[in-house]
């Protein structure tokens, strides 16, 4: 069963769409305004985009107050505060995890003036604070974006709280051999790629870390979560992920050194057109995205079968 998209007048439409650009043409314009000289004419990250980092948070900030605060509430959105606080809270150790314990092993920090210069802890040394809430930021986007396109621009197509997809079943955990032959088989090519293209010595860590964060919870939740994803709602959110992250770190992180990568950790493919960006960039908000709409849903199917959380995992 289907929901049914609000009735909203062609003028309303039309504004919803300018209120769409401007989530993204605001935030984007305040960030470059914070750059000050074309890195290929400094030459040097120093001074080059003061509060860089930190302004461009907003690129995440302004699309989570808008959806939130004006589009949701405006179109009578209904969010299950506890299905999506619950899903930040299981999803957002992974963020912080890969901050804490591998920042240092797969990063580099070279341009300071580009942050507020307060450092949060993390293995091996400090990293800045920004970090932290580019990722928890960076979910909550992610999900709400998501929700949005579910419940409104595709409601057609959304699986309804009470429907007997998300009600009846004997258990969420069930094992989904694809997802881990298709781990095994990206970790095991970038190994084998790493060894026989790259000669500097090291270990593809960083592309591993995602491919085990985005088909994890595939392998253990996905024939549970595929029969009620919103899977029009699920590719438009990754697009406009995906394109939001790339022009982020393409135009501006990558060249003006807010961060950048640690070549040991990298599998060695590199994008030279977007100043060497790793492919591991273009593959991160694709693993967030997909790993965030899994969780999301079975969140909503524990919650939908008012099971106990062992019953509906384990049966």
């Amino acid at each position: 069963m289907t929901g049914s998209s609000p009735t909203t007048s062609p003028r309303t439409s039309f504004r919803l769409v300018l209120a769409m650009l401007g989530m993204v043409a605001i935030p984007a314009a305040l960030t470059l305004h914070t750059v000050r000289a074309p890195e290929a004419v400094s030459g040097s990250t120093s001074n080059s985009s003061p509060y860089g980092y930190t302004v461009s948070l907003l690129l995440f900030i302004v699309p989570i107050l808008a959806i939130g605060l004006w589009l949701v509430p405006l179109e009578g959105v209904r969010i299950s505060k506890r299905a999506f606080w619950r899903t930040i809270g299981i999803l957002f150790p992974l963020g912080a995890g890969l901050d804490f314990f591998f920042a240092r092993s797969f990063f580099t920090f070279p341009n300071p003036g580009a942050t507020l210069g307060i450092t949060a802890p993390a293995v091996g040394g400090g990293v800045p604070v920004e970090e932290y809430v580019f990722y928890f930021t960076g979910f909550v986007a992610v999900l709400l974006i998501y929700i949005w396109l579910d419940e409104y621009w595709f409601a057609a197509y959304s699986v309804r709280a009470d429907a007997r997809e998300r009600t009846q079943f004997d258990r969420l955990l069930r094992f989904h051999l694809q997802s881990l032959l298709w781990a095994v088989a990206l970790i095991g090519a970038a190994i084998i790629y790493r060894g026989t293209f790259v000669k500097e010595p090291g270990f593809p860590g960083y592309f591993t870390f995602l491919v085990a964060g985005a088909l994890g919870p595939s392998a253990a939740l996905l024939p549970s979560a595929m029969p009620v994803i919103n899977w029009r709602a699920l590719s438009l959110t990754l697009f406009i992920i995906l394109l939001t992250s790339l022009l982020w770190e393409v135009t501006l992180a990558v060249p003006y050194g807010w961060w950048g990568f640690q070549d040991a950790a990298m599998t060695g493919v590199r994008i030279t057109a977007w100043s060497r960006l790793p492919f591991e960039e273009v593959c991160v908000w694709i693993a967030v995205t997909y790993a965030t709409v899994i969780v999301y849903e079975i969140v909503r199917q524990w919650q939908a079968s008012g099971k106990r959380m062992r019953h509906a995992l384990f049966g």
